[in-house]
């Protein structure tokens, strides 16, 4: 990138070697541009923001199959990324494997040197193995991408993904005694709540727990976890997003106990992983219906899990005991979840999957989940993807939903083809539905050139869509027509400027704010929006847009500002946010606001603090978290964690609602 088939502008040379315990890569990043010109300004571990930087990943196909690996990011600042790549196309950024790595300069570029253990991978047995592997590199301040064994421009930085296309390592050899490892990270934790808004109010309520988590290697491809009185206080507060829709939002996991293989669990090329998913597809499996209820912490009192491959099949089966939660009034509740999937053909699957709670929230009795798909890749960008599924909750009938999905990719054109079918009683209560009693057909055609006459233009880029859905007896709910122009330059800055068309029919009465709501009926209504994305070379970065047009019986207009990054220097970054709606309807008028800023410290890439301050206006909120994160050994960290939420209606200042001061240690153990 860009330009497909060159040869790299900037030189790299790498090195790949082992031992009895470990494989390293090791890299030799030459660059022309002074040091002062090379966009370097994130150390902190699994930023999207080393992304933005310059910088060299590489992969390890470990199984072989051509579908899945994991990959391994660094900087020039010794900042570092690790995920898992599953089936080519999903990415969990939230895998975070023990190993270690150190970044250098020499005159004319930097270095840097990586030691990835053989018991922080899973692959085949046998001592003598083969596994898929390439590299590739960003030089940001020129916008190329380069890579060892060639990849599509189709895709970008995305195209890392099509493992399929990875070169072929041979003569690597693993330990005799495999990866068999037992690793045992027990935690402590002590916390300080105050809970006014409670229905039972706490104030300064001291409170201490003890934990375990225990992974084992079953054999070198087949882990087993268990949890013991899990706890998830690291976890930062979510982001908050303003929703004007009538439909459910959703949030990412981040709890490390569902993180590895998490992949194993997507079904039916749905998922809303690192490289897209479509929002409507509904999630079978979705982890956060677990420990959480209404906003707050549910107990997990034990849970277990194996996951890995055997043979041609991936496997994933998890048992899961929650506890009781007073507040919301939830009670004990088990959850089962079991996949199974085989590889077929080059790059394709099909498999099944099956989900339990023992206590539907909808029916007396539980509630089960079971289904089958297959997903399907021919070429380097044509794929398909299907399922049928079926849910079983008591009283409950037109309880099935079915997708086909056809998606060509390609660099200069795109096709995508889609029917979606959801009844209205579709009850997947350990997954996510973000609606239901419907059939979705979407169709998008995309042409995006790349002119070589204008020096500036990297791509141009036209695109239409029709999304046309329909309850299950027919009549139309939404409609969608949707028409985009960009431009994409060569510095790295994006430009775009769409036009939607739509309808939306409301079955019932629609609140869209407090003390607003619209009444039934269908809504036409058309918008433009445009917006700038300035690129990672400059100062500061984000996303700039303005839109207006209708909004359902009214109009609407916005101005917003996201995925905002700000340098300061290379320890020190800030991250500022804003979405401003004004909204002028018949019934009412009303405007919101959300805030957000995140300001980062990194003293070293495994030791950060970071402040994130978030302001809501539709929920009257004003948050703080406040997180210190330090890896003080591998696997072995310190968090220590002040939250706190007001009510910004007070009448003088923000009225606090809860706040908590947390302190957790955790110890990591490898045998």
């Amino acid at each position: 990138e860009p330009v497909e088939g060159a040869l790299a502008t900037e030189q790299t040379e790498a090195w790949v070697l082992f031992d009895a315990t470990n494989i390293y890569v090791s890299g030799r990043c030459w660059d022309s541009a002074p040091e002062s010109q090379w966009i370097a300004n994130e150390m902190r571990r699994d930023s999207y923001n080393i992304g933005q930087n310059e910088f060299i990943d590489f992969l390890f196909d470990t199984f072989y199959d051509r579908r899945n690996a994991v990959e391994f990011t660094v900087n020039p600042l010794g900042g570092r990324m690790d995920g898992q790549i599953t089936d080519e196309r999903s990415y969990n950024l939230d895998w975070n494997p023990i190993w270690e790595v150190r970044a250098g300069r020499f005159e004319g570029g930097w270095t840097f040197e990586a030691a990835i253990p053989f018991k922080s991978l899973r692959y085949r047995p046998g001592p003598v193995q083969i596994w898929g592997f390439n590299m590739q590199r960003k030089v940001q301040w020129k916008n190329e991408v380069s890579s060892l064994a060639p990849l599509p421009a189709a895709r970008g930085l995305a195209s890392m993904s099509q493992i399929s296309l990875s070169a072929t390592m041979v003569g690597l050899e693993v330990p005799a005694e495999g990866n068999r490892s037992l690793e045992l990270k027990p935690y402590a934790i002590a916390d300080l709540t105050t809970d006014r808004a409670s229905t039972l109010p706490v104030s300064n309520a001291l409170s201490g727990d003890l934990g375990l988590d225990v992974k084992y290697g079953v054999t070198e491809n087949l882990t087993a976890d268990l949890t013991i009185n899990t706890d998830f206080a690291q976890v930062e507060a979510d982001e908050q997003q303003v929703n004007l829709t009538r439909f459910s939002l959703f949030f990412p996991e981040k709890r490390e106990f569902f993180l590895e293989n998490q992949g194993i669990f997507s079904f039916g090329g749905g998922g809303y992983g690192f490289f897209g998913g479509s929002r409507n597809t509904p999630m079978l499996f979705y982890s956060r219906r677990i420990g959480l209820e209404g906003g707050r912490a549910v107990p997990i009192d034990a849970g277990a899990r194996v996951t890995g491959r055997l043979g041609a099949f991936s496997v994933g089966a998890m048992n899961i005991q929650a506890g009781r939660e007073p507040v919301s009034g939830v009670r004990p509740t088990n959850f089962t979840i079991v996949r199974l999937k085989r590889d077929v053909l080059r790059r394709s699957t099909i498999g099944g999957i099956y989900t339990r709670r023992s206590l539907s929230t909808r029916s007396a009795g539980a509630n089960s989940t079971y289904g089958i798909d297959g997903t399907f890749a021919f070429y380097d960008n044509l794929s398909i993807n299907t399922y049928w599924a079926k849910t079983e909750t008591r009283g409950f009938d037109d309880d099935i939903s079915y997708r086909a999905q056809l998606n060509y990719g390609g660099d200069r054109y795109g096709i995508e083809i889609e029917h979606l079918a959801v009844g209205k009683d579709f009850n997947p209560e350990v997954g996510f539905l973000r609606r239901d009693d419907y059939e979705r057909t979407f169709g998008s055609f995309r042409f995006s050139p790349r002119p070589r006459s204008i020096e500036a233009i990297r791509k141009l880029s036209w695109s239409a869509k029709i999304d046309y859905i329909t309850d299950r007896r027919g009549r139309l709910e939404t409609r969608e027509n949707y028409g985009q122009f960009g431009i994409e330059l060569e510095n790295g800055d994006n430009y775009d400027l769409s036009y939607t068309r739509s309808y939306e029919f409301l079955k019932r009465p629609f609140a869209v704010a407090p003390g607003i709501t619209l009444p039934i009926g269908g809504y036409g209504f058309q918008d433009v929006q445009s917006s700038y994305m300035f690129g990672p070379q400059r100062r500061l970065s984000g996303r700039l847009s303005i839109q207006h047009g209708g909004f359902l019986s009214g109009n609407l207009t916005s101005l917003g500002f996201v995925s905002g990054h700000f340098e300061f220097a290379s320890q020190l970054s800030i991250e500022p946010g804003i979405s401003v709606n004004w909204i002028k309807l018949p019934e009412g008028d009303f405007t919101t606001t959300l805030v957000t800023t995140r300001a980062t410290y990194t003293l070293t890439p495994m030791m950060f603090a970071s402040g994130l301050v978030q302001y809501n206006s539709i929920t009257n909120s004003l948050g703080a978290n406040l997180r210190f994160r330090w890896e003080y050994q591998s696997g072995s960290e310190l968090f220590v964690v002040y939250n706190e939420q007001r009510d910004t209606l007070a009448h003088r200042y923000p009225e606090l609602e809860n706040r908590a001061f947390i302190i957790k240690v955790t110890r990591f153990f490898r045998f």
